[in-house]
């Protein structure tokens, strides 16, 4: 006996509902990814500590998906394992920028990069927003750990150009401030400079603002400017006090494309 119509084409039609709600799927999925991607150039002191600047360029790399992931080039890669209001908690991983041995430095040794894998607190409220991170190093020159505390406050100036502004402190433990700043008898006596041991972890005072303007729904120009200073006994190490500077300044320009 022929099958009927609506039986002939009962397979078709659960074939049509699968693949429109795969697409759905699909496309909220992918909704749900929010960015952008871009490049800037930079001035910035040739190490932490240094009197002196080079020109860089640099990537800019931002990408979340939902309330769950995000990664970028400043705050590494994160995935937000506790929310609650407007806190989130995220165990992360990021780059750690060593030191080369030229210049200035050409008799020290090397600290290598790392990549440090830490825990970061998020506190949003408007305009206002509030971060708590520590990490510790994975590999590398660099041991000990750091801990970091910002706080930022945002604004449209107009319909196009949005602004922020925020301070940063910085505690290096004494490991961490011995790896970057200590200098060893044989680095003296290759160096010139004399022999340092750090006593004692350090902190790092910052202020940093970004300016934004939007050419258009898609894309943006963005101005960055920081202050930052050295003290305790990252201050006090040749290699700052000697042929450095314990204050840095900072500044460059990126445009970015927003998807």
């Amino acid at each position: 006996m022929p099958l009927s119509a609506s039986r002939r084409f009962r397979p078709l039609g659960r074939a049509a509902a699968l693949s429109t709600l795969l697409v759905v799927a699909s496309g909220s999925a992918f909704a749900q990814w929010e960015g952008s991607v871009g490049a800037g150039v930079f001035s910035v002191p040739e190490y932490l500590g240094s009197d002196d600047h080079e020109t860089r360029a640099w990537p800019s790399v931002s990408v979340t998906y939902g309330d769950t992931f995000y990664a970028s080039v400043r705050d590494g890669i994160g995935l937000n394992l506790f929310r609650q209001g407007n806190w989130e908690v995220s165990p992360f991983i990021s780059y750690l920028s060593g030191r080369d041995n030229d210049g200035e430095l050409s008799g020290l040794d090397k600290v290598d990069d790392a990549a440090a894998l830490g825990v970061r607190a998020r506190y949003s409220d408007g305009p206002w927003g509030l971060e708590a991170a520590t990490r510790t190093p994975l590999g590398g020159d660099i041991d000990g750990y750091d801990a970091e505390l910002k706080a930022s406050w945002q604004t449209m100036l107009s319909e196009q150009m949005a602004f922020s502004v925020g301070p940063e402190l910085t505690y290096s433990s004494d490991d961490w401030t011995e790896d970057m700043f200590g200098i060893s008898p044989v680095e003296s006596a290759r160096s010139g400079l004399a022999v340092y041991r750090p006593n004692d972890g350090y902190l790092r005072m910052g202020l940093t603002s970004r300016l934004s303007y939007y050419l258009s729904r898609d894309w943006s120009v963005t101005g960055l400017m920081g202050i930052t200073r050295l003290t305790g006994d990252a201050a006090d190490s040749p290699i700052v006090d000697d042929v450095g500077n314990e204050t840095q300044v900072m500044g460059g320009a990126l445009i970015n494309y927003h998807f």
